[in-house]
């Protein structure tokens, strides 16, 4: 399997939730708010013999009237319509920004055209309904009803080599997912699992649906993935885009 991490580039993010562009080598991270995180945006492309898929869809921002994220896949040769599936981990808005785009006249439709698209049924219930202040439904209000959608009800297996599982960790309805093919695992772990350094140290983040049981998780998988040989996708990790044992 090939992987092709799709960096929108690096934000910190307060408790204002908003993504404020920030640039390493340029920008002070102590002249932004007390508490501000320096994070990574970055979906991932998956290459497989079935499939090219892609999990998660960023922050959604365009450049010069196109998508970032449809300039980013440019520049590695592909397509938005070559993508066969798109996979949610959740419905936060740094995660669910690119799953439509906007017409000139106003028409929405999904950004992925080709692509099933596959949530929770939960997550998407969750997120309209207006209960979190971390989903802005207006991003995703287009999966509801939608023909390319498919909505996933707990754990299962997609195509005999996808494997996803509902946590409850970081959101109340988040799902991981392991890709198995030729001997090769790739675990991405979204938002229960968003940092290289957070697999090494143990701790409970206040930001989270359920810290303690992220931190719980985040152990259990680094020791099947030691064990196993995995291959670590961090979609917010500033250095490491992907670790392999």
């Amino acid at each position: 399997m090939r992987i092709i991490p799709l960096s929108e580039g690096a934000f910190t993010i307060d408790s204002s939730k908003k993504f404020i562009a920030f640039d390493p080598a340029k920008d002070d991270l102590q002249k932004r708010p007390v508490g501000s995180l320096l994070v990574e945006i970055q979906p991932f492309l998956i290459i497989t013999d079935k499939d090219i898929l892609l999990l998660d869809t960023g922050l959604g921002f365009s450049k010069d009237g196109q998508m970032q994220i449809h300039q980013i896949l440019q520049s590695h040769g592909i397509g938005a319509s070559e993508v066969t599936k798109v996979l949610l981990s959740h419905l936060h808005k740094d995660h669910a920004g690119g799953i439509k785009m906007t017409a000139a006249d106003g028409r929405e439709s999904l950004a992925f055209p080709e692509a099933t698209y596959y949530l929770q049924a939960k997550e998407l219930e969750y997120g309209l309904s207006g209960e979190n202040p971390s989903y802005h439904a207006a991003q995703f209000e287009i999966l509801k009803n939608h023909p390319k959608v498919v909505l996933l009800d707990g754990d299962g297996i997609l195509d005999d080599y996808i494997t996803y599982q509902v946590t409850g960790a970081h959101s109340k309805y988040h799902q991981v997912f392991w890709f198995k093919e030729a001997g090769q695992t790739i675990f991405f772990g979204a938002d229960d699992a968003p940092q290289l350094g957070q697999m090494r140290n143990r701790f409970v983040a206040k930001y989270d649906y359920d810290g303690r049981k992220c931190m719980e998780l985040r152990k259990q998988w680094w020791a099947e993935g030691e064990a196993g040989k995995w291959t670590f996708l961090f979609y917010h990790d500033v250095k490491s885009p992907t670790y392999t044992f």
